[in-house]
């Protein structure tokens, strides 16, 4: 679209500051979204028993894969985007992709059953970080365009910029309370589960594996 284009459709009424819907978007729609698909996901984990198949492993992917996209979005709360921040968005994706892959490849490998549902629940966890991603891109073309020079000329490209515009306690409080709730408590009674489901089943090996030294000496 050209920016003639752009100026008529501005002309013709439409008045919306699109930087703001789309920031409104991203920070009251897309982020709280996420914890759906994340909680589902977990429910399915349960219902297929994954403390008696892949167990800790998978479940330690998992708590991996949460890293790879909490702490782009802890600091994208917190900093300006420039190509810093930029850089571990993009490394942060890319990574937490190629995890997903992992986190499949071993579910299968375990014989813990991956359900149609559980696919289509793990597309909606893979597609809404690019989602997100690119709308911050479309918001700071001016960044990504540093980004692309290396950052030349802009002196705070490589360090952490605190928000000019804090985002309210109110918001961050709510946030963390559902991070809390929707993954932390439910992720940490998965991980717990499989680790005490790998000690159970893990003792009977153990007795067997100590019973046959001792009847070899």
């Amino acid at each position: 679209m050209s920016r003639g284009q752009a100026a008529e459709i501005s002309a013709s009424g439409a008045t919306v500051d699109v930087g703001d819907v789309t920031t409104r978007y991203l920070l009251y729609g897309l982020l709280p979204s996420w914890f759906v698909p994340g909680v589902a996901d977990w429910v399915m984990h349960r219902r297929t028993r994954i403390e008696e198949t892949a167990g800790t492993k998978e479940s330690l992917i998992h708590s991996l894969m949460m890293a790879e996209v909490g702490l782009p979005i802890a600091l994208t709360l917190r900093y300006e985007v420039n190509p810093l921040l930029l850089s571990v968005q993009l490394g942060g994706a890319a990574v937490h992709e190629a995890t997903a892959l992992w986190d499949v490849r071993t579910a299968v490998k375990s014989d813990r059953e991956v359900k149609p549902v559980e696919q289509h629940i793990h597309s909606f966890l893979e597609s809404l970080p690019f989602a997100a991603l690119a709308s911050l891109m479309c918001l700071h073309s001016d960044q990504v365009r540093s980004l692309l020079r290396g950052g030349r000329g802009n002196p705070d490209a490589w360090r952490l910029v605190p928000r000019r515009r804090p985002l309210s306690r109110g918001y961050l409080a709510g946030i963390a309370a559902a991070i809390g709730t929707c993954v932390l408590l439910p992720y940490g009674e998965e991980l717990l589960r499989c680790v005490r489901a790998g000690r159970r089943n893990g003792k009977p090996a153990e007795d067997e594996a100590n019973w046959r030294a001792t009847k070899g000496r």
